[in-house]
């Protein structure tokens, strides 16, 4: 089913969500849902707060673009996209890489603004999926910001609160317009 995504200036946006504590089948089809929805909205991810729901579940897919990464490890081994995606994943605890890089972000729940985030360029990724099993994911690329950009979303983080002060600034009025 898809789902309506949240608009900017929902208060649930800024919101840091509760721990998925128990997988219920309810969850799990909330999980297909997700990707349903994200899918829809042509996105490479989408978090539970942006289809109002205060948990900290997220989904990520950038398997329509093999080329967006240079390596991905789950658990210590080699790995491919196809096998890893679409991601669906709880509860998540990153560590980041040293190095960090710009590229352009946008939101399903920010429509119409895009704009240069600097994040860590690498993540490993902490993931407990649906089955109950907990993997480590090494990446970076496009899945690395991907990942991060999600996992935002459940700590009440907007990727333009990323933003250095002088493009915060900038954008300030069209924010203005999409909060009302």
């Amino acid at each position: 089913m898809i789902l309506e995504i949240t608009q900017y200036g929902n208060p649930v946006l800024r919101k840091k969500c509760r721990k998925v504590t128990r997988v219920t089948d309810e969850l799990k089809k909330f999980g297909e849902d997700l990707i349903e929805t994200m899918v829809h909205a042509q996105g490479v991810g989408l978090a539970a707060p942006q289809v109002n729901r205060e948990i900290q579940m997220a989904v990520v897919d950038v398997s329509h673009d093999p080329e967006c990464i240079t390596f991905l490890k789950v658990d210590g081994e080699e790995s491919s996209l196809d096998d890893l995606m679409p991601l669906v994943f709880i509860n998540p605890s990153l560590e980041f890489g040293s190095e960090r890089e710009s590229a352009t972000e946008g939101c399903l729940s920010i429509e119409g603004i895009n704009a240069e985030v600097r994040r860590p360029a690498q993540v490993k990724a902490t993931l407990e999926l649906l089955n109950g099993r907990k993997i480590l994911v090494e990446t970076d690329g496009l899945l690395s910001r991907a990942i991060q950009h999600e996992t935002d979303h459940l700590n009440g983080v907007l990727f333009v609160d990323r933003l250095p002060t002088a493009a915060k600034l900038s954008m300030k009025r069209k924010l203005k317009r999409l909060a009302e």
